[in-house]
C-alpha cells in the first residue's frame, strides 16, 4: 500500500488533483470489491482524515467512474454469499468498510460534492445520499437489484431517505423495481442538479468553487449543525449491518455473530 504524503496523486482506487480550494477525488472501476481490502479501506480513511486536517481544502469533490459493477456483476457477486462461496467475516469487511467511508464522508469539515453518470446501483446511490450535494449526468439510470435476491441495499438509504423525503417517498425508493431515471431522480428529491454528461465535470467543478468561495469555519460550522444526528447514523449503520446478516438468510448467523 502506498504511504500517503500528501493529498495529490494517483492512489490504489483513486487519483486526486487540487483545483484552488477544491480537491478533486476521481474514482476508478470496481470500487465495491475494492472496499474488502482491508489496506484499501485503511488508505482511503488516512487519506479523509489528512483532507479534514488541511486548512486550504474546503470542498471535496468525487467523481464516481462512468464504469461500475452492473446488474448482473452486483447479482453475481450475492449470489456468492447466499452460497457461502464468500465467507462471512468478508461480507462483513464490505458493510464495515462502507460504514466507515459513509461516517468520514460526514464528519469531515470539508463540504463533499458527489457527481455521478451511467448506471448507478442503489448501494451507491445511498453513497451518495451521505454527501452534501449531488449532481448527475442526464444519462444516469438508478437501478435496485437487490429486491431480485431479497435484500435490501447497505449504505444508509433509509435513514438518508426518510430524512430527506419522508417515510413513505423513502418506501417508494427502497422498494422500486423500475430503474430510475436522472430527470425522476432530480424531481423526487434524489440529486440536486441533472446537466448533460459531457457537461457533467465542468458544472460540478463550478458548483464546488461557487461553495469554495466561502470561509472553511462557515463550511464546517454548517455541517456541524446539518449532521448533529450524526449518533444516530452510526447506530442506524450498525443496526442495518446486523439486519443485513438476518436477511441474508442461514449464512447470516455469522454476520451477527461478528457484529457482536
Amino acid at each position: 500500500m502506498r504511504k500517503i504524503t500528501g493529498l495529490e496523486g494517483t492512489f490504489d482506487f483513486f487519483s486526486s488533483e487540487i483545483i484552488g480550494s477544491v480537491l478533486l477525488l476521481s474514482f476508478k472501476e470496481n470500487l465495491m470489491l475494492r472496499a474488502t481490502d482491508l489496506n484499501s479501506k485503511k488508505l482511503f480513511l488516512d487519506y479523509f482524515d489528512l483532507v479534514s486536517k488541511s486548512d486550504s481544502i474546503k470542498v471535496v469533490l468525487i467523481m464516481s467512474s462512468p464504469h461500475k459493477m452492473g446488474r448482473e456483476e452486483y447479482l453475481d457477486f450475492f449470489e456468492q454469499i447466499m452460497q457461502s462461496k464468500m465467507e462471512p467475516r468478508s461480507v462483513l469487511m464490505l458493510f464495515n468498510s462502507i460504514d466507515q467511508c459513509i461516517i468520514k464522508m460526514r464528519k469531515i469539515r470539508q463540504m463533499v460534492i458527489h457527481a455521478n453518470s451511467g448506471k448507478v446501483l442503489s448501494l451507491f446511490l445511498n453513497v451518495s445520499l451521505a454527501c452534501d450535494y449531488r449532481i448527475i449526468a442526464d444519462n444516469t439510470v438508478f437501478q435496485n437489484p437487490c429486491l431480485e435476491i431479497g435484500m435490501v441495499p447497505k449504505g444508509g438509504g433509509a435513514f438518508f431517505l426518510s430524512k430527506m423525503l419522508g417515510i413513505s417517498k423513502a418506501y417508494e425508493i427502497l422498494l422500486c423495481e423500475k430503474d430510475i431515471t436522472a430527470e425522476e431522480a432530480l424531481k423526487l428529491g434524489l440529486v440536486d442538479k441533472v446537466v448533460p454528461f459531457n457537461e457533467l465535470r465542468q458544472a460540478a467543478l463550478e458548483i464546488a468553487e461557487d461553495y469554495a468561495r466561502r470561509p472553511l469555519r462557515s463550511i464546517a460550522g454548517a455541517k456541524k449543525l446539518l449532521n448533529y444526528s450524526i449518533r444516530d447514523l452510526e447506530e442506524y449503520l450498525d443496526f442495518e449491518t446486523r439486519e443485513l446478516g438476518r436477511i441474508i438468510g442461514p449464512h447470516g448467523g455469522g454476520l451477527i455473530a461478528e457484529v457482536h
